[in-house]
């Protein structure tokens, strides 16, 4: 049962530009030159933050970029569901990135990567526990201060569970968002991935989201692996295209949460661009049929 926290104010944004409701792609390395010499037509683009913390010629490229296209920063290393404090070196890196790229979203995941100063090259599922919601709340308060930039939470893929989980995963996210003021970043892949491996409803989780703290979408491709078992386990590694089965639930999503920045995550066999425009148009269409169909319903 989770108990009545009162909401804690959301920082302020710094300026930015603002990332439009159409489909974005996540720009990586073997794509840096030709996206900032061609400038192909991609409404923004969504980077790993982590990525430009080094200064040199990635930093360079992302500066040239943004001048043309909304930007959006993605982090995968501030552990916020990590039982140990803030990395404070860690944190005020990702403040100095968000302060030169003005993004116009700024995201984390629910997971943890770190222990005792030792980093671990995966985001890791955390018990869904008070004590662990406490702690989330924690970290995500102080990265929100510390940022001047509220951030969006993104919900993990996972492959176990805790026997002590007292807490539904899409209620503890919820209430991450309800005790802090951050937003929400659904990736459909996940929460479709985590439902297959743990036999959980899909569409369930997506109506149990409150509507008004989604502020992004990701979409991406997973592995299929079968267990000696004969268990199917997916794995979700952004190396293929978007399935079929994830399309119908964004589908879904787009139906309750409206029309919001939805990405095309594809972060490992990385194929050529226009591969990645072509996802991005079949999602800009989803969006553009729910858009349409929000307008007849508002006169019908």
């Amino acid at each position: 049962m989770l108990r009545s926290v009162t909401p804690r104010s959301a920082a302020a944004a710094v300026k930015c530009s603002p990332i439009p409701s159409k489909a974005g792609i996540g720009l990586r390395f073997p794509h840096h030159r030709i996206v900032r010499d061609t400038k192909p037509d991609v409404a923004w683009w969504e980077v790993h933050t982590e990525n430009y913390m080094g200064g040199g010629a990635p930093l360079a490229y992302l500066d040239a970029i943004r001048s043309d296209y909304p930007i959006s920063l993605h982090g995968v290393g501030l552990s916020l569901g990590g039982a140990d404090d803030l990395d404070a070196n860690h944190l005020s890196r990702v403040r100095d990135v968000v302060a030169r790229v003005q993004p116009g979203l700024v995201s984390e995941h629910l997971s943890w990567c770190s222990a005792e100063n030792v980093y671990f090259a995966d985001l890791l599922p955390l018990p869904m526990t008070e004590e662990a919601l406490e702690t989330v709340c924690r970290h995500v308060d102080e990265t929100q201060t510390r940022l001047n930039h509220r951030i969006l939470l993104e919900n993990p893929s996972s492959y176990l569970r805790f026997a002590h989980s007292t807490i539904p995963e899409w209620e503890f996210l919820s209430e991450v968002s309800r005790r802090t003021g951050c937003g929400i970043l659904c990736d459909v892949n996940n929460v479709y991935v985590s439902a297959c491996n743990h036999g959980w409803n899909a569409e369930h989780y997506i109506d149990a989201l409150p509507i008004e703290a989604v502020g992004e979408i990701h979409l991406a491709g997973h592995a299929v692996r079968q267990c000696g078992d004969g268990r199917i386990l997916r794995i979700d590694d952004h190396g293929a295209a978007v399935t079929a089965e994830v399309w119908a639930l964004y589908e879904h999503a787009l139906r309750r949460f409206g029309a919001v920045p939805s990405l095309i995550e594809w972060d490992t066999n990385i194929p050529e661009l226009p591969v990645l425009q072509a996802e991005a148009r079949k999602a800009q269409s989803f969006l553009d049929a729910s858009l349409t169909e929000a307008r007849h319903a508002v006169f019908a």
